[in-house]
């Protein structure tokens, strides 16, 4: 069973989410809030799968929430799906950094709700990396939100990759599944697997949305060669 918090200032949005996702019958909607505030409050009491979370509410907004509940060590399996009305909003970025497992724009179908939270509960898939690596080189050109910096000289963690290892952030951080990477090392894909999680181990990533995040401040990748659609 799939545990769902859904945040938004929107009382109607909260109770389209929740029927939606009611539908499920491997979802439980076990929580609502309005707010960052009290959706770091909820999370921490109800410690959710997946919090289905807006990124412009007033107060405390979805970034500030995000960012707590990953530092939340008794947080770290609960994985943030951020909310967005456009899909180059400012903030997103900013939301990612902070931990966010992946985004969804408003006005997706049910379906692709649904398909968001399962993927982001799986924890080993970004959603939407395609657009991730739109997001990665608008901010890169310049158009940063707030508090965004631009890549820096790699962090100590990042020497600490093998070889493959550092191909492996490459590779997701340009959108390639484990599917795709497998057939391009002549490998089983429970070996690109393992490659992944041990980077993400090292480099402290939530999951393949952070890695994209890390390979871009890192300047392991740049920005210039990511794919476009």
């Amino acid at each position: 069973m799939i545990r769902i918090l859904v945040v938004d200032d929107q009382t109607l949005v909260r109770t389209g989410f929740r029927t939606v996702l009611e539908l499920e019958p491997d979802f439980d909607v076990v929580g609502e809030a309005a707010d960052g505030d009290a959706a770091v409050a909820e999370a921490r009491r109800l410690v959710p799968d997946v919090v289905v979370m807006d990124i412009r509410m007033p107060g405390s907004n979805g970034i500030e929430a995000t960012r707590q509940i990953s530092a939340d060590p008794r947080l770290s399996e609960t994985k943030v799906l951020i909310l967005t009305t456009f899909e180059l909003d400012e903030y997103v970025f900013e939301a990612l950094s902070a931990g966010a497992g992946g985004f969804l724009l408003k006005h997706a179908s049910a379906d692709e709700l649904v398909g968001a939270v399962r993927t982001v509960a799986a924890g080993d898939a970004l959603l939407s990396p395609r657009n991730v690596q739109r997001l990665v080189a608008a901010f890169a050109a310049g158009r940063t939100g707030p508090g965004s910096q631009r890549p820096t000289a790699a962090p100590p963690t990042v020497a600490a990759l093998t070889d493959r290892e550092r191909e492996a952030v490459v590779l997701v951080a340009q959108g390639e599944s484990n599917e795709e990477i497998a057939r391009r090392w002549v490998v089983s894909e429970g070996t690109v697997r393992t490659h992944v999680s041990r980077a993400m181990t090292k480099l402290h990533a939530r999951d393949r949305a952070q890695l994209v995040v890390i390979a871009y401040r890192s300047g392991l990748v740049n920005p210039d060669d990511l794919g476009h659609d």
